[in-house]
């Protein structure tokens, strides 16, 4: 079939990518080139440990706290509240244990088979060292504080993540940069990363272009659809562009087309931050996770990647870099001897569901079309394997996983 895929960021060019190995023709419909929204930004963490929800047991204590804060973890911008409030309580909903149990069996099928969903995408691509395996290290000041967050880490042991306790002595051997910072860490031995999450997307978008996709450079604002089947794609300035089938990827900008297709979906963008430090003069071997900061450090080819924080302000608000400089602030306490003489800062657009699960399988109102986003904080982690299964239900096969619980109609009620 010649199915079109919107969106060009990680997930849509994985699946994109899948479709391919079936033997598809593959059109990328996206005003953008690949990797510069969302996808370019990413921390880079490619974590089978990746499997809890942001809203965990007892988060909606500390919300209040975190929305006095403008420079908080969570932040709300004042004018967005109203907009923003019903999702909020659609999200604390999920963070109950049970909810929690629930997500994250889901999300840990979705993200055990990261790295045999891309082994043969990066292989074509030629792109394999892009991707390592080094593990992550979630560090704390201490065990005092390492409990915590002790439930969330047994919930992980219990679906089969491999997580090992790491003392102090350890721990500095692992990563003397780290030395008198912190005291206790958990090594996820199975984890990795990846060097450039904006390289790899684009070094697997132009092996699909090498194997006969073509991109289109606009901006989809319809369909055209006979016989509960969609036959086009209505573009900006009212062009169509023919397909026997579509992808919906877009990110954070899906639903403002995948209510023509079914049920309203509750997508909502949870803005990041990163800074990346270029004059990075650290030697770290692992991803790391500063729990207690809720900050990612990773090493990438272009520096020191720092990211985490979430705002709500939508899609078109400015940036506020003041919550990048704090990401900074951070990694300087961490690392003291951190050289910060050249930086860079970014802000992107996380696609977001109030239950911290994507959608993935057929759209609810047309048989040939079929949803693939709202992954969150986890896009790199679940691109490879959710382009996987959408091109088993495009072929028709059973899935490989478990997709009911990212089932497009489950908001429907």
């Amino acid at each position: 079939m010649h199915i079109a895929v919107i969106g060009n960021g990680i997930v849509g060019t994985a699946t994109a990518a899948w479709l391919q190995r079936d033997g598809h023709r593959v059109s990328f419909v996206d005003p953008l080139g690949p990797a510069e929204a969302t996808s370019f930004g990413n921390a880079g963490s490619l974590s089978p440990s990746a499997c809890l929800p942001v809203g965990m047991p007892g988060m909606w204590k500390k919300v209040p706290q975190w929305l006095l804060d403008p420079l908080g973890p969570l932040a709300v911008r004042w004018w967005y509240a109203p907009v923003a409030a019903p999702w909020l309580l659609r999200f604390l909903k999920h963070s109950s244990r049970d909810e929690v149990v629930r997500i994250a069996t889901a999300l840990r099928g979705l993200l055990t088979p990261i790295f045999e969903c891309y082994e043969p995408l990066l292989q074509r691509a030629g792109a394999t060292a892009l991707m390592t395996r080094s593990g992550c290290l979630y560090v704390y000041s201490g065990q005092e504080a390492a409990r915590q967050w002790a439930w969330g880490m047994g919930l992980r042991r219990s679906l089969g993540v491999t997580m090992r306790d790491v003392a102090e002595e350890e721990l500095v051997a692992l990563e003397p940069d780290l030395k008198g910072q912190f005291r206790f860490g958990i090594l996820a031995p199975e984890n990795g990363s990846t060097l450039d999450p904006a390289a790899l997307t684009r070094a697997i978008f132009a092996q699909c272009e090498r194997d006969g996709a073509t991109v289109v450079r606009r901006r989809v604002t319809g369909f055209r659809q006979a016989g509960g089947s969609v036959t086009g794609l209505v573009l900006d300035g009212g062009e169509t562009m023919a397909c026997d089938g579509v992808v919906l990827a877009g990110g954070a900008w899906s639903a403002r087309i995948a209510d023509r297709l079914g049920p309203s979906i509750p997508l909502e963008t949870q803005r990041g931050y990163h800074v990346t430090v270029q004059s990075n003069n650290l030697a770290l071997r692992h991803t790391v996770m500063a729990v207690e900061h809720n900050l990612m450090v990773n090493p990438m080819s272009m520096g020191l990647r720092l990211a985490g924080s979430v705002e709500f302000a939508g899609l078109r608000a400015a940036p506020d870099f003041r919550r990048a400089q704090v990401l900074l602030q951070h990694g300087k306490a961490m690392f003291p001897h951190l050289d910060v003489s050249r930086t860079s800062e970014w802000m992107g657009h996380r696609p977001c569901l109030p239950d911290s699960l994507p959608v993935i399988g057929r759209a609810p109102r047309v048989d040939n079309a079929w949803f693939a986003f709202g992954h969150g904080h986890i896009g790199m982690c679940g691109a490879a394997s959710t382009g996987r299964e959408i091109a088993n239900l495009v072929a028709g096969r059973a899935p490989q996983i478990d997709l009911a619980p990212f089932a497009p109609t489950r908001f429907a009620a």
